[in-house]
């Protein structure tokens, strides 16, 4: 009588590879919540010339030149289908590319270091699902000394210890210690609304302030002060981060509409709430009016 034994293990390896792929499939779901909650396709997808998903090229304007966003589809030569998910958690987290390279902080990686290793992970998963481009990456327009390598490991060595926000308040609850992840680890929400010194690094004592030299122009004070959104109640900001619409029934333009059209709006529910929560809980932050 012929054994059974090979036929077990044919089984147990059918079981394994099987249980290996839908575990590959849950966890390349949630990473694409996450990719929305992180805000990946609005700085890596040129929308203004309607350019392949994720394949860079967008120009990110700052006050020392204008950096272009890199490829991170999975194509193996322009984008980042070499990489390991280590290498894709030093880069988000550290600010360190898989050749070693201290990346510019016009990346949000201080805001990305905040994020659970395992969120990095899920949200590399889903990217790896989507289609690779070979596009190749577009040199940075930047002016010596900002422009060179050597100039961002030295920013990261000045201004780069940590995540670059405050802890959530103390005894929050657990929705806002939701929303304190959402709006700073994923969303990276102090990045635009948070003042900088003269050589970029956010002010973490104005977190979410404001901030009068922001991309585009000034951005607007997101604490509870009569400068930013002390007047809105929470259920006017789900709203604002549900369909774009302020509490005066205007529309919110420019960068922020595609925040809202690719990030807050593909939360869930409880997500913009939490959001929202976390918003009306952080000490208020005062505004200087513009100069005239």
């Amino acid at each position: 009588m012929p054994s059974r034994k090979p036929m077990l293990a044919m089984i147990l390896v059918g079981v394994a590879i099987a249980g290996g792929g839908a575990a590959a499939q849950d966890l390349a779901k949630k990473g694409e919540y996450l990719f929305h909650a992180a805000g990946c396709a609005g700085c890596h997808t040129d929308v203004a010339t309607k350019g392949p998903l994720l394949a860079g090229g967008r120009a990110l304007k700052t006050p020392f030149g204008t950096f272009y966003s890199p490829n991170i589809t999975s194509d193996r030569t322009h984008g980042i289908g070499t990489w390991t998910d280590a290498d894709f958690v030093k880069a988000m987290k550290g600010g360190i590319d898989k050749g070693g390279r201290h990346l510019f902080p016009a990346f949000p990686f201080p805001s990305y270091a905040g994020m659970a290793d395992d969120d990095a992970k899920a949200i590399k998963a889903y990217i790896f699902t989507l289609p690779a481009v070979a596009k190749p990456n577009r040199t940075h327009d930047v002016s010596p000394p900002f422009g060179w390598r050597i100039a961002a490991w030295g920013w990261q060595l000045l201004f780069f210890g940590g995540p670059a926000f405050p802890p959530a308040p103390v005894g929050a609850s657990d929705e806002v210690k939701r929303g304190h992840y959402l709006a700073n680890a994923l969303g990276h929400c102090g990045e635009c609304h948070t003042p900088r010194n003269w050589f970029g690094a956010l002010d973490p004592s104005k977190h979410l302030g404001g901030n009068p030299t922001g991309p585009g122009g000034r951005i607007p004070n997101i604490t509870p002060d009569k400068t930013g959104i002390a007047d809105a109640s929470a259920d006017d900001l789900i709203t604002l981060l549900d369909s774009g619409m302020k509490p005066d029934g205007d529309v919110v333009g420019g960068e922020m509409y595609e925040v809202i059209q690719e990030t807050t709006s593909k939360l869930t529910p409880e997500d913009r709430k939490a959001l929202a929560a976390y918003l009306k809980a952080i000490p208020p932050v005062h505004m200087e009016p513009r100069k005239k």
